[in-house]
């Protein structure tokens, strides 16, 4: 399994916030993750910051050895960098450049638990997904249940006519990051894109195509 993962993806985006939560279950996660992907040889993309969940998954996956690329705008720099960086620091000009940046870096994407940044990145490449932007997968890794609730609301959304069934399965969870890792990997879209991908502005997007296994 993990000479697979390394075939599919080569760089894991993980949205996560500056904060670490009110209780351990939250930090032991984002080292779990963290551990995975070292486990399978996989660099890290996220969002730049040295503190809370991003410090911890950061700093884990540059102690194992792989790459680490941190997108931060310059204005969130006194925010959320704090003491140490891990890895390379990219800096951008605003929020819609570092969600562009870390999409086009990155074979898939993984939620972590998180506030409203967090929740608004994985919000935009699940919608991305949908249009037919990229086909990576997008994983929401479900700690406790922290995400239950959104999760039902999607449900919802599919009984009330807003999320078509097959667009709900754009979103994969599981609560542990060894079962999201197993569940993205096997990962096919069923979804019908809404706009093909060539008739996205790609040049402008970068290339959100997951590469080939060799």
């Amino acid at each position: 399994m993990g000479e697979n993962a390394r075939n599919m993806f080569r760089r894991v985006c993980v949205f996560c916030g500056s904060s670490s939560g009110n209780r351990t279950v939250f930090s032991d996660a984002a080292l779990d993750l963290g551990n995975e992907l070292v486990k399978r040889r996989i660099d890290l993309v996220y969002g730049g910051g040295s503190v809370g969940l991003m410090g911890l998954v950061s700093r884990t996956v540059y102690d194992g050895g792989c790459h680490v690329l941190g997108v931060i705008p310059t204005a969130l720099v006194p925010l959320e960098i704090s003491g140490q960086t891990f890895g390379e620091v990219q800096l951008v000009s605003d929020m819609h450049e570092r969600k562009a940046e870390m999409a086009r870096q990155s074979d898939a994407f993984i939620a972590l638990p998180g506030g409203y940044g967090t929740m608004e990145e994985l919000l935009e490449m699940i919608t991305w997904s949908q249009l037919g932007i990229h086909n990576k997968p997008v994983g929401l890794l479900n700690i406790d249940g922290y995400y239950n609730s959104l999760l039902a609301l999607f449900d919802t959304g599919v009984q009330e006519g807003f999320i078509k069934p097959a667009a709900r399965h754009i979103v994969l969870s599981a609560p542990t990051a060894k079962e999201l890792m197993e569940k993205m990997e096997q990962y096919i879209p069923l979804h019908e894109q809404v706009a093909p991908r060539k008739s996205w502005e790609i040049e402008q997007l970068g290339n959100l195509n997951p590469p080939n296994p060799p």
